[in-house]
C-alpha cells in the first residue's frame, strides 16, 4: 500500500490521491516516470519527485525510522504490510494510578507473531530491557496506545525509544466506524479469548498485581495470562483493519494485480 500512497506529500490529500489512481499513475515510480501530472507545475512536480525517490530508496533499505520520523502519524498503517514481519504488538498493565501520582507499569507484553514476552515489575522491567525489545523491530502495533501506552512508558521510563511506524488500530478502528474499547472491538471482529480471562478488564488486572505483589504465584500467572491475550489479539486485529482500511481508499479499483 505504502507504494501506491501520495498523500503523504505535502499539499496532497486523500482526494487528489484518488485523481492519481484514476488517472493511472498507481505507484511511487509511475508518479516519477511521468513527464506531467495534473496541473503540478515543474518545480513541484521535481520536488515531489525528488521526496518520492528519498522514500523508495529508504524504503528498500529498511530504514524505518525515517519513514516514522517524515510520514503523518495518521498514514503509518500504510507501512504495516511492508514490515508486517518485524511488527511487534505491546500492551502495558499499571497499578491503576496516573504517573506523578504513584502510578506505575507493572507487565510490558510484547507479542511478534511467535512469541509472546512479558516484562514485570520487579523482576526484568527495564529501560534498558524495554529498549532492547524494540530495537528488535520495525513496527509498533498497538490499541490506544498513542493516548495511553507510549506517554505511561515515556513519563516511567525516560529514555525509551519509539522510532518506529505506528499502527494504533483504536484510531484506525474508528476510522472504519468502530467505537469503544479493544473488548469491544474484538467481539465485533468475532476474536474469542481465553476462557480463563474472558470478561476481565483493566480493573481486574490491577487487582491481579495487588494479589500478586502480596505473593500470589496465582495472581501473577493469571495476569500475563490477561496481558498475553491483550497483547496476541492486537496482532488479529492489526491484519483485518490493514485490509479494511486498504480497501477503504479505493485502490482496488485502480489495480489488476497486486501491485500495492
Amino acid at each position: 500500500m505504502i507504494r501506491n500512497t501520495f498523500c503523504i506529500l505535502d499539499g496532497i490529500g486523500e482526494k487528489l490521491e484518488r485523481r492519481l489512481w484514476r488517472e493511472g499513475v498507481l505507484t511511487w515510480s509511475d508518479f516519477m516516470d511521468a513527464a506531467y501530472i495534473l496541473n503540478l507545475s515543474t518545480e513541484r512536480k521535481r520536488f515531489f519527485d525528488d521526496s518520492l525517490s528519498l522514500y523508495m530508496n529508504e524504503l528498500d533499505v529498511g530504514n524505518a525510522a525515517y519513514l516514522a520520523q517524515t510520514i503523518k502519524r495518521r498514514e503509518h498503517w500504510r507501512l504495516f504490510n511492508v514490515f508486517r514481519g518485524d511488527a511487534v504488538c505491546l500492551d502495558i498493565e499499571t497499578n491503576g494510578l496516573q504517573p506523578g501520582r504513584g502510578g506505575y507499569v507493572t507487565v510490558v507484553g510484547l507479542y511478534d507473531g511467535y512469541d509472546y514476552k512479558s516484562l514485570i515489575r520487579g523482576e526484568d522491567l527495564t529501560l534498558e530491557n524495554i529498549n532492547k525489545e524494540l530495537s528488535r523491530y520495525k513496527c509498533l502495533v498497538t490499541f490506544y496506545g498513542a493516548a495511553f501506552d507510549i506517554p505511561f512508558l515515556l513519563r516511567s521510563f525516560p529514555g525509551v525509544r519509539f522510532d518506529i511506524p505506528h499502527f494504533d488500530l483504536c484510531f484506525s478502528a474508528r476510522r472504519l466506524g468502530f467505537h469503544g474499547g479493544l473488548k469491544k472491538l474484538e467481539t465485533s471482529l468475532e476474536i474469542e479469548r481465553d476462557e480463563a480471562v474472558r470478561g476481565m478488564d483493566g480493573y481486574d488486572a490491577v487487582k491481579l498485581w495487588e494479589h500478586a505483589r502480596r505473593g500470589s504465584n496465582e495472581a501473577m500467572e493469571l495476569l500475563i495470562k490477561y496481558n498475553m491475550e491483550d497483547t496476541v489479539n492486537l496482532l488479529k486485529i492489526s491484519e483485518i483493519l490493514y485490509d479494511r482500511l486498504r480497501q477503504s481508499t479505493g485502490i482496488e479499483e485502480y489495480l489488476s494485480c497486486g501491485i500495492a
